[in-house]
């Protein structure tokens, strides 16, 4: 675990295929619990490798991503791995969308943006609703029973 020359830094060591592949798609916990059940090391040093292997991982992205910008001409401050950073501008932009939408207008808003959306798909509402059809056929059964029962016991 400890280079000969160096006296108490821990060797870097590439990390396993399986682990790298952990890392890579989120799964630190099961990454380090991984390693350090592979190697026979500690949970602080596992984690520490992996912590070392993710940043390189996010240079080398940030890297790559940096020279396809620049082939694209597009500015190096457009974008960001910074999720703390995007996290807090998607917060401000759902705030001041909500604080823009009047809650006195909620139901009718809801409406009329339902009605757009219908209207955009081409729905053509019908001249009865359902469930007017629904009660006028109850209502024409009653009334044929109702007129059969008097026929048949008047």
């Amino acid at each position: 675990m400890f280079d000969s020359d160096s006296g108490s830094k821990p060797t870097n060591k590439k990390l396993p295929k399986a682990v790298m592949m952990m890392v890579e798609k989120g799964n630190l916990v099961q990454a380090i619990k991984t390693l350090a059940a592979d190697e026979n090391i500690t949970m602080d040093a596992a984690k520490s490798r992996i912590d070392a292997y993710e940043l390189a991982l996010k240079n080398k992205q940030q890297q790559t991503l940096n020279t396809i910008a620049n082939k694209q001409g597009i500015p190096s401050q457009a974008f960001s791995f910074d999720r703390e950073q995007v996290e807090e501008e998607s917060e401000c932009l759902i705030r001041s969308k909500v604080r823009d939408t009047p809650s006195e207008q909620g139901f009718q808003s809801l409406q009329d943006g339902l009605d757009n959306q219908l209207n955009s798909l081409g729905y053509k509402k019908p001249l009865l609703p359902y469930w007017v059809k629904r009660l006028l056929v109850i209502v024409v059964i009653m009334a044929g029973l109702f007129w059969i029962m008097w026929r048949v016991f008047g």
